[in-house]
């Protein structure tokens, strides 16, 4: 069943609830900030695009995951961007915990940040994918309805990549 809602105000309910979504995919998936922005543009096309498309057999949220993702694959596919450029960059400090934190303990968290990103960027990108959905809370149901694995692929591929991360972040580790 599609929605009576026109268009542009599933869209805006969309960013409005799930705006977040693009911009953790294209940290993850792009290596430097220009990059970052242009792949968010291109998440935010697509999404647009797949406004009509969407009939509500799955939560929206799911369906944003899967055409990010999809559009952050294509996109490192065809720029060639994952393979010429590892550059981590790490998540800002949330400014309520940098109030509290003392700028030692907000530049641990700035390290350990980049270090994590470094690791998981090494990761090849499917394995990437179920990682970061992982991260952001996502049940191994939800993670299987967005990448078009089956639950239990979901949960051997995230055994694969935490052995794979641990072992990176010790490489990265040795790096610094």
């Amino acid at each position: 069943m599609i929605s009576a809602d026109p268009p542009e105000k599933r869209f805006a309910a969309w960013l409005r609830e799930h705006g977040a979504i693009p911009q953790k995919l294209s940290r993850v998936y792009a290596p430097e900030s220009a990059d970052e922005d242009d792949l968010k543009q291109e998440m935010l096309v697509q999404l647009w695009r797949s406004v009509g498309r969407f009939r509500e057999q799955a939560k929206p949220s799911t369906w944003i995951y899967r055409v990010c993702l999809n559009t952050a694959l294509t996109w490192c596919r065809t720029e060639q961007r994952r393979e010429a450029r590892v550059v981590a960059r790490p998540e800002p400090v949330e400014a309520a915990s940098s109030q509290e934190a003392s700028p030692a303990a907000a530049q641990e968290h700035d390290d350990l940040m980049a270090t994590l990103m470094r690791a998981i960027r090494r990761l090849p990108p499917g394995e990437r994918s179920v990682v970061v959905l992982a991260l952001d809370g996502l049940s191994y149901r939800e993670i299987a309805e967005i990448t078009g694995l089956t639950e239990n692929h979901v949960g051997v591929t995230l055994t694969r990549a935490r052995q794979k991360l641990s072992q990176g972040l010790q490489e990265v580790r040795d790096e610094l």
